[in-house]
């Protein structure tokens, strides 16, 4: 029983340097040491349940508490940079290093080392994958992306600006949100008409038909726009 046991706890050890490797060489908060603590230390807890003879239910509640405890240590991983979150991939590491440590500590090899495979396929070919989908054109991304249509005319023809700009709206593909109007500050006479729409990135040409046509009205005297942060499209 003993030999048994050993043998457990070390394809615990060895599955958890094998994950802990990879995440050590791409420089993670989680690196070797913690992923083959944690690997061999959820083997340590099921041996326990086996050692104390309780039966399959006994490990499968230890197993659950292993589970419970691994979510805290992987909330210390996660981090917030500048608005983004960091760390999720490494904390899911973790999780999945600790089923690895109770698949061992259960006895069952094959499964242990399939699942270290498995993690080892996910943070290395998923990745890649991963790149190449990032990397493809915004085309054909589903996102849509907020643009402001900025116009400043005389303050005559403001209205007939402002019927100009809805026109445009329904004859291309965008989304028309706002149309605000107010005075240029030191240019008595002149209004700034600010337009805020949303369209798929891939429209963006269209918008810039929409001001070059409104650059050629006489009482147009400038034109610009500007894109907000994409989002994805609701489903």
């Amino acid at each position: 029983m003993t030999l048994e046991l050993f043998l457990r706890l070390l394809t615990a050890f060895a599955c958890g340097v094998a994950i802990g490797l990879e995440r050590q060489m791409r420089q993670r908060n989680a690196g070797l040491r913690t992923i083959t603590l944690v690997a061999s230390g959820s083997c340590l807890f099921v041996t326990l349940g086996v050692l104390t003879g309780n039966g399959v239910s006994g490990v499968t509640q230890i197993a659950a508490y292993v589970v419970f405890g691994v979510g805290f240590l992987g909330g210390g991983v996660i981090m917030r940079d500048k608005g983004s979150i960091q760390g999720i991939n490494t904390a899911a590491t973790l999780w999945c290093s600790a089923a690895v440590g109770v698949l061992s500590g259960a006895g069952h090899y094959g499964p242990a080392i399939a699942g270290t495979v498995i993690v080892l396929l996910a943070n290395t070919v998923l990745r890649e994958v991963s790149r190449m989908i990032n990397a493809t054109p915004v085309s054909n991304a589903d996102l849509v992306r907020e643009y402001v249509l900025t116009i400043v005319c005389r303050e005559a023809d403001e209205v007939h600006i402002r019927t100009a700009i809805s026109n445009s709206m329904y004859s291309a593909p965008l989304s028309f949100q706002s149309l605000t109007s107010e005075d240029v500050d030191g240019d008595p006479g002149r209004m700034r008409v600010a337009a805020t729409l949303k369209l798929h990135p891939k429209y963006q040409s269209k918008l810039e038909q929409m001001a070059s046509r409104l650059s050629m009205e006489k009482s147009v005297s400038s034109v610009s726009w500007s894109a907000r942060e994409a989002e994805p499209t609701p489903e």
